[in-house]
């Protein structure tokens, strides 16, 4: 039963971890500007994200503009792009092992192969996990650098965004998910389930019920 209750557990924390690297994937608030001047009355704010960036005017008004090529995008904003995808991609991967292999479905007939297959999708959202943190952390290093680089004119700086905190969220969650399904299958490949049946009861000769079969 502790299994089960590890891999629900593990199962859900995955699910939410992979929903929000999508959301962070979409978002473009991976960038946003940063307000250091004296005067704080300013009359946009600019985000910069994977897919677009966004001019938002203090009347609350937001133009957003699609980056126009790939190649003209920073290094950073590339690689980032590509492991989130790949990221979200092998979430749905291991949403697919881990239902396949759940010991509340019959998609698979062995014990031994069910865990298998649930320890292989909790290393699929572990390697997600990965994927993401690797992106967060390079662009929140650069962020950061910037900042603090007196080269760097005030107009050019920015600040971490709402994205960039989704995403370590989610590469939480999908880290503790896959080791919490890494860490449910029950011991020597047994389900959590067990099945007792009871005893056949024996016809004796003249065609009755064993007697010992009654108390």
């Amino acid at each position: 039963m502790l299994s089960a209750c590890l891999e629900f557990l593990g199962m859900g924390l995955c699910l939410l971890g992979s929903l929000l690297v999508m959301v962070a994937c979409g978002l473009p608030m991976w960038k946003v500007t940063a307000f250091i001047d004296m005067n704080i009355v300013v009359a946009q704010t600019t985000w910069d994200g994977l897919w677009m960036s966004c001019v938002v005017q203090s009347t609350g008004q937001m133009q957003c503009k699609m980056h126009d090529s790939v190649l003209a995008l920073s290094q950073d904003l590339q690689t980032a792009r590509a492991l989130t995808v790949i990221a979200a991609v092998l979430g749905v991967a291991g949403l697919v092992l881990t239902i396949a292999g759940a010991q509340c479905t019959n998609c698979i007939k062995t014990e031994s192969v069910k865990a298998k297959v649930v320890n292989a999708g909790g290393v699929v959202y572990i390697i997600s996990g990965l994927l993401v943190l690797i992106p967060l952390c390079w662009m929140a290093n650069n962020i950061i650098v910037d900042f603090y680089n007196p080269d760097v004119s005030s107009s050019k700086k920015r600040e971490i965004g709402a994205a960039i905190y989704i995403g370590w969220a989610a590469t939480a969650l999908l880290l503790l998910g896959g080791t919490l399904l890494c860490c449910s299958c029950p011991q020597g490949g047994k389900s959590a389930y067990p099945i007792n049946y009871a005893p056949t009861k024996t016809i004796s000769a003249n065609g009755h019920f064993d007697k010992r079969h009654y108390v």
